[in-house]
């Protein structure tokens, strides 16, 4: 409930959100907050940890039905894809802007963590569980594919984080552009460009 609360603020206001923002919008007294965390630190620290959680983006890759055609499959995968990065980077883009960073714990550097704390190991594996899902999704239609369902969601990914990472023009394309240029390429006719 707290963390829930927070998010919102923190995407808006970086580190320089208060304690008692954060209690006044999750409707609670600001003691309360102190009792489930140490200090704002872990408040923010919990809140980072949320925005990047992939869980939530799985789950709503696994909610969409197999059932539609896979250009819609699809399209509602880059519509939850897309919102889930921009969360990401919201919140991250903030608390940066906001002069906080990630591990400042005095005399402790990032690679100071056991091998498996480190976040390039977590990521890999939460990348591996998108593009699994993602697979799932196209796995329905591989015998219509030139490619395997695996290599699709691989490909689907790299297109939509360059997508997104490239600026204004690119972030804004229409989710189902997106996912028709994936299917069908950018020629007007198969071999034309040849």
């Amino acid at each position: 409930m707290i963390v829930a609360a927070a998010l919102p603020l923190v995407a808006e206001y970086g580190a320089a959100v208060t304690t008692a923002q954060i209690a006044r919008a999750a409707g609670i007294g600001e003691a309360t907050i102190f009792r489930a965390f140490k200090d704002k630190e872990e408040v923010l620290a919990a809140c980072t940890a949320e925005a990047v959680n992939p869980h939530h983006v799985q789950r709503e890759l696994a909610s969409i039905s197999l059932d539609q055609p896979l250009a819609d499959r699809l399209t509602e995968a880059a519509e939850a894809m897309r919102a889930h990065l921009t969360r990401m980077g919201a919140v991250a883009g903030a608390l940066h802007a906001s002069g906080h960073r990630r591990d400042r714990t005095p005399g402790r550097s990032p690679d100071d963590r056991a091998p498996g704390d480190r976040p390039a190991d977590s990521r890999e594996t939460a990348m591996r569980a998108t593009r699994d899902a993602l697979t799932e999704l196209v796995e329905p239609d591989r015998a219509a594919l030139r490619l395997p369902p695996e290599r699709v969601a691989s490909i689907f990914l790299g297109m939509l984080f360059t997508q997104l990472h490239f600026g204004a023009e690119g972030a804004g394309a229409d989710p189902a552009e997106f996912v028709d240029v994936l299917l069908h390429g950018t020629l007007s006719k198969p071999g034309s460009g040849t």
